[in-house]
């Protein structure tokens, strides 16, 4: 038998509190942190890393000078670790009825820093009234998290982000916002109306800009012929207006983001000089928690929830309809 093939898996060999192990390690980095972490003593933990490496057939934790740091397949099992255990959490922590007001249950949510600017203080505000033991833990995601779908939303409850990434999963619309443009407010080159000839020839700050990563917006933008010159690329959204103050470059943002901006804060909101499609924030979730009365109970409060939202309004402050 070739010893490097893959050997088949049975869940009924295995060991599950050695995924416990495997979380604190992974996460700690250290065996005596991670026995403390599990309330377990050092020479336990040890023998769980052994374990592990003879499973895995890879040393998970190497020594780099006086600390340790992950093997290339231990960064790769970091998420899907959280993500088994919070799977597994779920289906122990199952019930024929909730009741929010004792559940000690945690709800996961990923989400952009936007959509936690905007969902995360009433939401928390909501969810302590109502399930005052119960813990929300508001994760970022990644453009890992649309192209891996549904497997990706089985350890979690649910993504929350605007259609057109995700089909085949059931759904809760959100809010609606739309896109504006932001320009310093000392930016000389954009005048009172942006023209798509400033946008095409001005240096952007831009989101992701990848190409199995973007915005609506850029995406609107390369329709017209237009590839953002991006000069400064960032990872989420509320950096974006500093980025942008003081300098030549421009960017597209969420217009509920932009409305929480000050006078000094250095930037103008401008409507964009194209038309751009609506955001239509959602949340999506796995088919598995269609009827599981945590869950349906969590999109409830979410209804209730951005039913209190501001309405939008267009660059000059007027209201728009969502």
């Amino acid at each position: 038998m070739d010893e490097d093939a893959p050997r088949p898996l049975r869940l009924a060999n295995l060991d599950l509190n050695l995924l416990l192990s495997l979380r604190a390690l992974l996460a700690e980095r250290n065996v005596t942190r991670a026995a403390a972490v599990l309330g377990l003593s050092q020479p336990a933990v040890s023998a769980a890393l052994a374990r592990l490496r003879r499973h895995y057939r890879d040393d998970l934790l190497v020594r780099v000078g006086n600390r340790y740091e992950l093997t290339p397949l231990a960064l790769r099992l970091v998420e899907r670790t959280e993500s088994a255990v919070a799977g597994i959490e779920g289906v122990f922590s199952a019930a024929p009825d909730f009741d929010p007001a004792s559940t000690t249950r945690e709800f996961t949510l990923l989400v952009s820093d936007y959509a936690t600017t905007v969902l995360g203080v009433p939401l928390a505000a909501a969810l302590a009234e109502r399930a005052p033991c119960a813990r929300l833990s508001l994760r970022p995601h990644s453009p890992e998290d649309v192209v891996g779908g549904a497997a990706r939303l089985r350890g979690v409850d649910g993504l929350v982000m605007p259609h057109g990434f995700l089909d085949d999963l059931p759904y809760l619309d959100l809010y609606a916002d739309r896109w504006v443009l932001l320009a310093s407010a000392d930016n000389a080159r954009v005048g009172a109306r942006a023209t798509l000839d400033d946008l095409a020839v001005l240096p952007w700050v831009t989101i992701y800009h990848r190409p199995t990563a973007f915005t609506p917006a850029a995406l609107a933008l390369r329709t017209l012929g237009i590839e953002p010159r991006a000069q400064v690329v960032v990872e989420s959204f509320l950096p974006v207006p500093d980025l942008v103050a003081g300098t030549e470059r421009v960017a597209l943002v969420q217009s509920r983001l932009a409305a929480r901006l000050a006078p000094g804060d250095g930037v103008r909101v401008l409507d964009p000089p194209f038309e751009v499609a609506p955001l239509l924030e959602a949340l999506w979730w796995h088919p598995m928690y269609d009827t599981d009365p945590a869950h349906r109970w969590l999109r409830a409060l979410l209804t209730e929830v951005v039913a209190d939202l501001p309405a939008i309004s267009d660059a000059d402050g007027d209201p728009q309809p969502e």
